[in-house]
């Protein structure tokens, strides 16, 4: 089994597994590193992790299009309702549940989550999915807190964090966060959309390979990583 993972810049990410295809946080349209229509974006669940612009993009014409099934905070799903997406699950932080690729467990993020039109997103959250292939933890939008040890003891096999700064961890912090966590794998995200949140990712990917014991891969936006 394996699952192809591909990053669309930003915090917009697709999983290729056998049977389904999950896209998390869909900002395709508006996204300046995003080199895929979003017309060519199939979706069999949709997994938000928090309600900002910027991560939720998309997701009401990609649900529309493709009856996914839309993963989020309860607030978040209820807000989906009111806009037209008929199929959704509404989770909280801490709390799991067993979908058919695998199951979903929402983990804090220290983030803030309005909604586009200034309505109640609910709490941010990190995404932590236990598939066939093992465990991927989603950080989210998120400051580096003690916690992810906690997150850690899951056994993670796949960490994707945010290196960006400004809005989120920054590199250093992302390196704290690979400490806390110690996943296998270390996938970083949400950098060089925009100038504010411009980063280098090889810098990240040495400091990870000097401190840590994980294995640094940084994706290039529309390029791929094979989970085996």
């Amino acid at each position: 089994m394996s699952t192809k993972i591909t990053w669309h810049g930003h915090s917009a990410f697709t999983l290729e597994t056998a049977k389904h295809k999950i896209v998390i946080d869909p900002f395709f349209t508006d996204n300046p590193a995003n080199t895929t229509p979003i017309e060519n974006i199939e979706a069999d669940f949709i997994l938000l992790t928090h309600g900002h612009g910027d991560h939720v993009g998309d997701v009401v014409s990609l649900a529309k299009r493709t009856n996914a099934l839309v993963i989020s905070i309860a607030e978040i799903a209820m807000w989906l309702g009111q806009h037209g997406v008929k199929n959704t699950h509404g989770q909280n932080i801490g709390g799991s549940y067993k979908h058919p690729f695998g199951e979903v467990k929402l983990t804090i993020a220290h983030h803030s989550s309005a909604l586009p039109d200034g309505s109640n997103g609910g709490d941010p959250a990190g995404l932590l999915l236990t598939l066939d292939e093992g465990k991927l933890y989603h950080a989210g939008d998120t400051g580096l807190f003690l916690d992810m040890q906690l997150i850690g003891e899951e056994g993670i096999d796949v960490a994707i964090l945010p290196i960006g700064d400004n809005y989120t961890m920054g590199i250093k912090d992302a390196v704290r966060a690979v400490k806390f966590v110690q996943p296998k794998i270390a996938i970083p995200t949400h950098y060089n959309t925009w100038p504010v949140i411009q980063a280098d990712p090889e810098q990240w990917a040495a400091l990870v390979k000097q401190e840590t014991k994980a294995k640094p891969v940084v994706i290039p936006p529309g390029g791929s990583w094979v989970w085996e």
